[in-house]
């Protein structure tokens, strides 16, 4: 579950974490007394859930009380277009007004789980401010990398050698070891899967703030955490992902033709890459689980032919927990209920596989089936393109 700035710089607050003084709005005219109790000048950002704010003008630093008011107004309810938007962009609905502050070194933090060492690691920089795969790129010396044993925690020498390692000397490198293991209890505290400060501010003054603040919460631990369910903001998620969460299904919409069911992750990206092989795209990516009853698969079937952009549908079934006459019982419900055009293709195996083909047989229905992977992409993509 991702975050707007505005929330993630609450949670670090919590736990000790120095941030600029600032307030979240909804409406110019809010815009105009938050900079009035903070004083200028103020940051005024755009809150939406991607990078690349500012390039996209989401970001503006207004000097005087005319600047709020103006700004706060290009900004609000704007679409933005970043590169994490796609080209459909984001509309903002809340903006945050933040203090200015005088800038004197930017440092780039952040923690997150490497699953290739499974555990975590925290990486930085002193390019603070700059894209990190393009510091990583072309000047990957500049790169810092300490990982943590989960069963310890961050130690007090990696922040030192971290903050030694960011040229920060005397009471700037004091302040930001404690920031470092600070955040870390963030990180540990919250069970979040990514924790980025980019950048890391260091004041004139020698003090040491997240200017700007990424969290990242991890869905699976969030039963630790139902406060947290609170911040969480449907209106910055695809509808049909929001749809498909209430079914306990995991869907992500794609840009391609082709629907897909699929129970199991590891088949989902398969299914995935042969259809790209066969020449077509898949439209989604839906794992409808090992133990899905014959309602959630009605309910899977409806939500990936609810988008407009599919031509045909793939369901590639290998029968475990979930029976293949379960799946066909539900797809049947779902083709019945909801009237569906679009062709579909239909590979399945296991449990009961031979009941399951016997009821899509005797349905009455236009099913097309197959009976390997293969086939099923090929004949898939080529319904897709006759539409």
């Amino acid at each position: 579950m991702n975050l707007h700035e505005y929330q993630a710089k609450e949670l670090l607050s919590r736990y000790g974490v120095k941030v600029p003084r600032g307030k979240m709005v909804e409406s110019v005219a809010d815009a105009a007394r938050a900079a009035e109790e903070l004083g200028l000048p103020v940051v005024i950002k755009a809150q939406i859930h991607a990078g690349g704010r500012g390039k996209a003008g989401g970001v503006k630093l207004a000097r005087t009380a005319a600047d709020v008011p103006k700004m706060a107004g290009e900004i609000l309810g704007k679409k933005l277009v970043t590169p994490q938007t796609g080209a459909e962009g984001k509309e903002v609905r809340k903006l945050l007004v933040e203090e200015g502050l005088a800038i004197q070194q930017e440092l780039y933090l952040s923690f997150l789980v490497d699953r290739s060492l499974g555990r975590p690691v925290c990486i930085a920089s002193s390019a603070g401010g700059m894209e990190i795969e393009k510091v990583a790129a072309e000047t990957p010396e500049k790169i810092l990398r300490a990982e943590v044993d989960p069963a310890v925690g961050l130690r007090p020498y990696q922040a030192r050698r971290i903050a030694y390692g960011l040229g920060l000397v005397e009471d700037v490198h004091r302040k930001a070891v404690a920031f470092l293991l600070s955040l870390y209890q963030v990180f540990r505290g919250l069970d979040c899967s990514l924790l980025e400060i980019n950048p890391c501010l260091v004041t004139e003054e020698g003090e040491v703030l997240a200017l700007d603040a990424k969290i990242n919460l991890d869905d699976n631990a969030l039963f630790r955490h139902k406060d947290l369910l609170l911040l969480r903001d449907i209106t910055e998620e695809a509808p049909l992902e929001v749809e498909a969460s209430k079914f306990g299904l995991n869907y992500i919409k794609l840009d391609g033709d082709v629907g897909c069911m699929v129970n199991g992750a590891g088949l989902a990206m398969a299914t995935m890459d042969i259809i790209k092989l066969s020449g077509s795209s898949p439209a989604n990516f839906l794992d409808v689980g090992g133990g899905a009853s014959a309602e959630q698969v009605k309910n899977a079937f409806r939500i990936l032919t609810s988008d407009p952009q599919v031509k045909a549908v793939l369901i590639n079934i290998f029968g475990g927990i979930l029976r293949c006459d379960r799946l066909a019982e539900g797809v049947i419900a779902a083709v019945q209920e909801l009237g569906v055009k679009a062709p579909i293709v239909i590979r399945m195996e296991g449990t009961n596989v031979e009941l399951g083909k016997k009821m899509l047989a005797e349905s009455g229905l236009n099913f097309t089936t197959a009976n390997s992977m293969k086939e099923a992409a090929e004949k898939v993509a080529n319904l897709a393109r006759s539409r």
